[in-house]
């Protein structure tokens, strides 16, 4: 079966999703380094992997945008 895919515009920045995380639901190492933050914000690939742990919004948009993402906000 031959079938044709159109490529991945290549000059797009790929998207990752940021999302609110409970620091009381992440392990115990994590919340220790916390210091008193009840949430912070996590930045995911499109596949679900975890990229990147920061302590605001503004931050993990601004680290996706410095490494060539597109941020989104994800409920």
């Amino acid at each position: 079966m031959d079938t044709k895919y159109e490529a991945l515009d290549q000059s797009e920045d790929p998207i990752v999703y940021v999302r609110p995380v409970k620091v009381a639901d992440l392990p115990d190492e994590i919340r220790q380094q916390a210091m008193g933050i009840d949430t912070l914000y996590a930045v995911h690939d499109s596949n679900g992997a975890q990229l990147a742990l920061v302590k605001d919004r503004k931050l993990a948009f601004v680290l996706a945008r410095q490494n060539h993402m597109a941020p989104v906000t994800v409920h």
